[in-house]
């Protein structure tokens, strides 16, 4: 047989090979399972490129899906003789906690009164507001987290939790969990003056 013939004989094969295959796939996608939303949200975001990723995990994307809001109000009740009033009042602290319980929980995205918390976000007092990322709000504020909504409203709704524990001061928690949580970017601006990056082969040695 030439070159000529043999090549002929080849392609038929592979050709034969692929309408087997074709015969085999399933007809309609009724054959084959449905995604469940949580693949296809991970797919999504798998089909990401790189640079969408980082800008992802770096605040810089606004995000939604499901998850919860906290709402934050100071106490209602006045202060009994000999009391600090400051007790009955939301400080940078008690936001903290919260945040720190929603964090544990596993919540991928949270924001304070609109504005996105970061790596580098601060909590702080300042006087009778509240500054984060420089923006300063006053109560009531609204944290919202995306995540899985159950473990995110158990972890503020615990026994001897958050609630409960700033509830003695008459400090009001109200939790909503909803599908559509909208998280937007963070809008600040991100400097590096003094950090570098660094090659970790040249530092710890090559492995």
């Amino acid at each position: 047989m030439n070159l000529k013939g043999w090549s002929l004989t080849v392609v038929c094969a592979l050709f034969s090979f692929l309408v087997v295959e074709l015969m085999l796939q399933p007809k309609n996608d009724s054959e084959s399972p449905a995604p469940t939303v949580e693949k296809t949200a991970v797919n999504a975001v798998e089909n990401l490129n790189d640079v969408d990723k980082l800008k992802i995990m770096s605040g810089l994307t606004a995000l939604e899906g499901s998850g919860i809001t906290v709402e934050m109000n100071d106490s209602t009740k006045t202060a009994k003789s000999g009391e600090n009033p400051n007790l009955y009042v939301i400080h940078d602290d008690d936001v903290l906690r919260v945040i720190n319980e929603l964090r544990a929980a596993g919540a991928e995205a949270i924001s304070i009164n609109g504005q996105r918390l970061i790596d580098t976000s601060e909590i702080r007092c300042a006087g009778p507001t509240l500054s984060v990322n420089n923006v300063r709000s006053a109560a009531p504020f609204i944290i919202s987290a995306i995540g899985d909504k159950t473990a995110l409203e158990n972890s503020i709704k615990m026994r001897g939790g958050v609630e409960q524990t700033l509830g003695v001061w008459g400090i009001n928690i109200e939790v909503r969990v909803a599908d559509n949580i909208y998280i937007p970017s963070f809008s600040g601006e991100r400097r590096y003056l003094h950090a570098q990056p660094v090659d970790e082969k040249t530092v710890f040695g090559a492995k």
